[in-house]
């Protein structure tokens, strides 16, 4: 019986069984490693050829946007530098795609390791996409520096790198992250010429990080830098102690050292501002105004505005509704009529929302009453215009000034609503729930109304939401308890 079973092959069916099963899991799990080497290979490309692309568009050029354009190690050709080698190069793509198209809200918080930043705030959590992100770029430039000693490399490749570097350090909101962004930048400026575009604003973001950092000092210092590198007749300064920095006289003929010095003036106002040197604060902010509007003079043209220049002049319109902000709370810090810090929070909150909605493409009239001066009401979900969306150049500028936009208006509005709360009479109060009302809706509210579900926007904190959404049922509640007290009297 023995030799029947083993004749027929009945004893060999298992081993068939078990090489069939072994044969499909190999085809499978082949199938599955080739599919996922192809997704990584085309997401790889997509970034090489798409994302790392060079600025083709002449308008942008002459805007200046290409210069401020993030820069990932960029050849002249676009792509990575070629002379990274295959592992930093793949390493610079890798970083770019976990910082933009990971999502934070997907992954969890981690520590940083003790090793990386010192012990100044190391239990403080920070996102992991951009924790992995910093990795692959160390990693990068472990490979980069040696190669650049070499003189193997474009001059600007390791630039870039450090840069982008400091940016995600900042970016992880610590101490010590905006320890190690200052670190970078700061040996990063002992390799470049103190002059041009990108010392400018590396001179800015320095004196960014020292304010934010408490030490005043050399805030004050670096914006001075920055400034006098900006103004007409500033060029390369003198490696001497430098004056406080002040308005200068007239704006810079390029963009973007326009941009860069609007920037620095509203650095500046809120320094002095939340230093308690308003008289300063006032001085700077009324001389800044008048600089920026002429620049904004010198942008008017009979023909229609290209893309690159209209969002240029809405930068530098964002800057001084910033400024306007400033200006209206020193002046109700100094004792001023509310009436001209109202007026200031008017025209910053109009100048927000004429930002807003030209960045989406939207009128500024409300759309059931084109012939009205009724307002558009707040979009704060309605995306950007295409000719920003997809240029490579501003695609992150606009995306970062509609989103601050519409956070100025909040506030202005904001302010606008705690002002008119304060007169306490039935008129001021329905100006006020006004106010607050516009500033829910640039803050987050859904199309259904202050009474639907609501949340909080892009930029917008929780707690900033939470206080604004309180206020507004402060006042309808004061508002209803007028109303009723004066309908029992009659």
């Amino acid at each position: 019986m023995r030799w029947w079973l083993v004749n027929s092959g009945v004893g060999w069916m298992p081993f068939t069984f078990f090489n069939r099963y072994a044969k499909w899991c190999f085809v499978a799990f082949s199938a599955a490693g080739i599919t996922l080497l192809s997704a990584v290979a085309g997401t790889h490309l997509w970034i090489e050829k798409v994302e790392f692309a060079t600025e083709s568009d002449p308008n942008c050029v002459k805007w200046e946007w290409d210069v401020e354009a993030e820069r990932w190690g960029q050849s002249e050709m676009g792509g990575t530098d070629p002379s990274l080698g295959f592992m930093a190069r793949f390493g610079i793509r890798s970083a770019w795609l976990e910082h933009h198209w990971t999502s934070p809200g997907t992954l969890k918080q981690v520590n940083p390791p003790f090793n990386r930043f010192g012990t100044l705030d190391d239990l403080a959590p920070i996102e992991r996409r951009l924790e992995t992100a910093r990795n692959f770029l160390d990693g990068v430039l472990d490979i980069a520096l040696p190669k650049e000693s070499a003189g193997l490399l474009r001059p600007q490749t390791v630039t870039d790198i450090v840069i982008r570097r400091a940016d995600i350090s900042e970016r992880m909101g610590t101490k010590a992250g905006l320890t190690e962004a200052r670190s970078d930048l700061q040996r990063l400026w002992g390799r470049l010429p103190a002059k041009g575009p990108l010392a400018s604003r590396i001179a800015l973001k320095l004196g960014d990080l020292n304010f934010r950092l408490g030490d005043s000092d050399n805030a004050l210092a670096w914006w001075a830098r920055c400034i006098q590198m900006t103004t007409p007749s500033g060029g390369e300064f003198a490696q001497t102690a430098l004056p406080l920095p002040a308005v200068p006289s007239s704006p810079p003929p390029s963009p973007a050292g326009q941009r860069t010095l609007a920037s620095a003036l509203v650095s500046l106002s809120a320094f002095y501002a939340m230093s308690g040197q308003l008289r300063q604060a006032q001085a700077l902010e009324e001389s800044a105004l008048d600089l920026l509007r002429s620049v904004r003079s010198l942008d008017s043209s009979p023909s229609p505005a290209s893309s690159p220049q209209a969002l240029h002049a809405l930068y530098i319109l964002h800057r001084s509704s910033l400024i306007s902000v400033h200006l209206a709370e020193v002046l109700y810090a100094l004792k001023n009529p509310p009436a001209q810090s109202m007026k200031w929070l008017s025209q910053a909150a109009q100048s927000s929302e004429q930002i807003a909605f030209a960045l989406a493409g939207l009128p500024l009239v409300h759309p059931k009453a084109p012939g009205s001066k009724i307002a558009h009401p707040p979009s704060p979900d309605a995306p950007l215009l295409p000719e920003y969306s997809k240029s490579p150049s501003m695609r992150k500028p606009a995306k970062s000034l509609l989103r601050d936009a519409r956070r100025s208006a909040t506030e202005a509005w904001n302010l606008l609503g705690v002002l008119h709360e304060g007169k306490g009479d039935i008129k001021s109060l329905q100006a006020s729930l006004d106010c607050y009302e516009r500033a829910l809706g640039w803050a987050g509210v859904t199309p259904n109304g202050v009474h639907g579900n609501v949340k909080a926007g892009e930029g917008i904190l929780e707690v900033e939401w939470k206080a604004l959404w309180g206020s507004y049922n402060r006042v309808r509640e004061a508002l209803h308890m007028k109303k009723a007290i004066g309908e029992s009297r009659k």
